[in-house]
């Protein structure tokens, strides 16, 4: 264990590939502006705009620039890279009401991800490339912003009963820490060299996922004892479901995993097509598994009692990838990740009816979601740097 003082923000990292972008004005500037944070090819696979007004929009989330260099790039990226109308989404009208609130998150090119809600209310997420962790007063809408360890790299973030503020990170083989009050982070070198996503078990034990590490995690904060295991293809999401069983998303082959918390023993659900590969998942009140079957670009149901899987096809299509899946009165919540503008979607298992709505700033990617105390979906969009509310409407008849 390892107490440190306040951190300062590491840089984006750029991820380059071998990519040529067009020549004109402007070509300079992008491979300076935008290389400099991210891979070339970010920009060669985007769905792109037709006018430079909206790339100037989508610029401005994620890097400053005057206004000379601004006018040059988002007119040569609108004439290069115009959309790409293929990957729009299918939108499916229905009854529910939603009103999506977003916020831009202070430190550019941070790509922010994974907000929760902590026990006063607060919104917190984690900038990844900027090792950072940030706080939206829902009140105030004020922000703050908590510099972490350089090398951290937080996946993910989650709150304790008492306030502080756990993180995975991603980076440096650690979980943290942090005291907001006092701005002190305690780190806890894991073996597993990328934990992932952690939350807390009603035991009041912190477990985690590590993808690239195979492994699965236990920290008994109170002692700071670390227990690790390997376990199948690239771990991902993990959530408690009513029994207090664990259950695990494996991104790296077509398994669910129920986790025993005390004994750390895995049961494994095997979803039939060997392509599956799923991210996120969720329990309904029913014990019911559902989950994002991300490569086949569909919604499921696992029953843990008959191990029986029955799947829905997403409104989008097969290319869809479905990703971040929640929960809320029993209604299914989850994003088409590969659309643009990417669309939430929402499923009445009762009457087995879609609807869903384009996000707003939309151009990805939602990789959590969390339920606010007021039964609201806290998301967020990593590439536009922003972090948002969706206010779901009660239906008519419950209304006063």
């Amino acid at each position: 264990m390892t107490v440190l003082a306040f951190g300062t923000a590491a840089p984006a990292q750029a991820q380059r590939g071998p990519v040529s972008l067009p020549d004109g004005a402007g070509k300079l500037l992008a491979e300076a502006a935008c290389g400099s944070c991210h891979g070339l090819n970010t920009i060669t696979r985007s769905q792109g705009y037709d006018t430079a007004e909206e790339w100037r929009k989508i610029m401005a989330t994620m890097v400053e620039l005057a206004e000379p260099q601004e006018e040059t790039l988002a007119d040569y990226l609108a004439t290069h890279f115009p959309e790409k109308p293929g990957r729009r989404p299918t939108l499916i009208p229905g009854d529910t009401e939603i009103e999506i609130v977003e916020w831009t998150v202070p430190t550019l090119g941070q790509r922010c991800r994974d907000p929760i809600e902590a026990p006063d209310g607060s919104i917190w997420w984690t900038g990844m490339w900027a090792s950072l962790a940030g706080r939206i007063d829902p009140e105030t809408m004020e922000m703050e912003e908590y510099h972490l360890p350089p090398e951290a790299r937080p996946h993910s973030l989650i709150a304790d009963e008492d306030g502080s503020i756990w993180y995975t990170g991603n980076s440096n083989a650690t979980l943290g820490r942090l005291e907001p009050r006092t701005g002190v982070i305690t780190e806890y070198k894991t073996e597993a060299r990328d934990p992932h996503t952690g939350l807390f078990h009603p035991n009041g034990q912190l477990y985690f996922t590590a993808q690239q590490a195979g492994m699965l995690g236990r920290l008994d904060p109170e002692s700071g004892e670390l227990t690790e295991i390997v376990t199948e293809p690239r771990p991902y999401g993990i959530q408690v479901g009513p029994d207090g069983t664990l259950w695990i998303a494996y991104n790296g082959t077509n398994k669910i995993g129920a986790m025993d918390p005390d004994t750390m023993e895995i049961r494994f659900y095997e979803i039939a097509e060997a392509e599956t590969r799923i991210r996120r998942l969720a329990l309904s009140s029913d014990g019911m598994v559902w989950y994002g079957n991300s490569t086949m670009g569909r919604l499921g149901r696992l029953n843990p009692e008959t191990g029986e899987i029955k799947e829905w096809p997403s409104p989008s299509g097969p290319t869809s990838h479905p990703y971040a899946v929640a929960i809320i009165d029993d209604v299914i919540w989850y994003n088409e990740s590969a659309m643009r503008p990417e669309a939430l979607v929402r499923f009445d298992p009762e009457t087995e009816v879609f609807q869903s709505w384009a996000i707003p700033s939309g151009v990805g990617i939602i990789r959590r979601t969390w339920v606010t105390q007021d039964g609201d979906l806290l998301i967020h969009q990593s590439s536009s740097n922003t972090v948002g509310l969706v206010k779901i409407q009660p239906p008519a008849e419950s209304q006063p």
